[in-house]
């Protein structure tokens, strides 16, 4: 059994990726349900045979992995298309994810990274919620910056989330992501600290 089950999530840019790794670096077992999303429809998978089988083979690109765009474009004009999709992918990552808490060390932080979070409504079923938190515009600034993307962009993209008030709503524990490097990393390790007590 694992020590403590945390919920971790942040809005767009908020260096939630960046709070995984440090996470990780402090012993953690990070479960990434979009990379386990990814991983269970791979080449060769039950998950993708079950998806063809459902949709066609015309969803599969030269490589005979799973042409996500098309699949994406499919799933969001047709809602029965999406419940279609998702009784396949959300059963394949739970039984991932139920694995991975099995294998995690005796009284190990197991970490969910969940992006979504404050939206799924499922923050009570963590033992306790970090949240990575830094100011609306920080995130703007950074999009712009880092991924190239106009503010219109950024800010739409921020628009499609949960509010900041709603992510804070949802903490055990806010991870301010403002400062430095070495902020983060030292809040970081406080606040696992805090929990393992």
């Amino acid at each position: 059994m694992t020590g403590a089950r945390v919920g971790l999530t942040g809005g767009i840019a908020s260096g939630k990726s960046t709070v995984a790794a440090m996470l990780r670096e402090l012993g953690a077992v990070i479960i990434d349900a979009d990379q386990l999303a990814r991983d269970v429809v791979a080449n060769g998978t039950p998950g993708l045979a079950a998806i063809v089988a459902e949709f066609g083979p015309e969803l599969l690109a030269a490589d005979g992995e799973l042409d996500r765009p098309k699949m994406g474009a499919l799933v969001f004009a047709d809602e029965s298309a999406r419940r279609r999709l998702e009784a396949i992918v959300h059963p394949l990552v739970f039984q991932a994810i139920n694995a991975l808490e099995a294998a995690a060390p005796e009284g190990a932080l197991v970490v969910h990274d969940i992006p979504l979070l404050a939206e799924s409504g499922r923050a009570d079923t963590f033992d306790a919620v970090i949240v990575v938190d830094v100011p609306t515009q920080v995130q703007v600034d950074r999009m712009v910056r880092d991924r190239g993307m106009s503010e219109d962009d950024a800010l739409a993209r921020i628009a499609a989330q949960a509010t900041r008030e709603q992510r804070l709503a949802i903490a055990t524990y806010v991870i301010d992501n403002t400062g430095t490097l070495d902020d983060l990393r030292n809040r970081v390790a406080e606040v696992v600290k805090e929990i393992r007590r």
